[in-house]
């Protein structure tokens, strides 16, 4: 039995880190921020037609519901190495597909949570459609996925590791 729990986000050290960094900051200065605005736009006088006061005030509980959820994801983050070079399509892995009707090349990283980030190419999980269909292929191999928008088919063109910056 594995002791790895198959629900817990999975985020590489380096969105860890970078997580760590943005839910320290919306504590201490976001918070600090918000509350000189909402104090702003009490001043401004009656609180029941007071329109910038109940966008302040909804904007705070965005805000208290992402440190919520980043506190949620750093609490239970399952840690994982990105490769150091792969010849498979893999989480820590961006690619470069080749559209199949002609089109532009596309990258993307593929990446273990949807809080990865990488300079220059999207963000594709390898949970989404097309997260599952790259996994495992090769350079030369085939992909095809359905998503809202159709049907596409791409030739992975390129493999390279992702070092893990944003």
């Amino acid at each position: 039995m594995s002791d790895i729990d198959s629900d817990a986000p999975r985020l590489t050290h380096a969105a860890f880190d970078r997580l760590q960094t943005e839910v320290d900051e919306l504590r201490t200065s976001g918070r600090k921020q918000m509350a000189q605005r909402l104090q702003r736009a009490r001043e401004l006088g009656d609180l029941s037609e007071n329109a910038e006061y109940h966008e302040t005030k909804n904007q705070q509980g965005m805000m208290e519901a992402r440190i919520r959820k980043i506190e949620h994801i750093l609490k239970n983050a399952q840690i994982v190495d990105t490769p150091m070079a792969s010849d498979h399509a893999e989480a820590g892995t961006i690619v470069t597909l080749k559209p199949l009707d002609g089109g532009e090349d596309e990258r993307y990283l593929l990446a273990a949570s949807s809080e990865e980030r990488a300079r220059d190419v999207r963000t594709v999980t390898v949970g989404s459609p097309l997260g599952q269909a790259l996994s495992g292929k090769a350079v030369g191999d085939k992909v095809e996925y359905v998503a809202p928008g159709g049907t596409f088919s791409y030739e992975l063109s390129k493999i390279e590791p992702w070092d893990g910056q944003a």
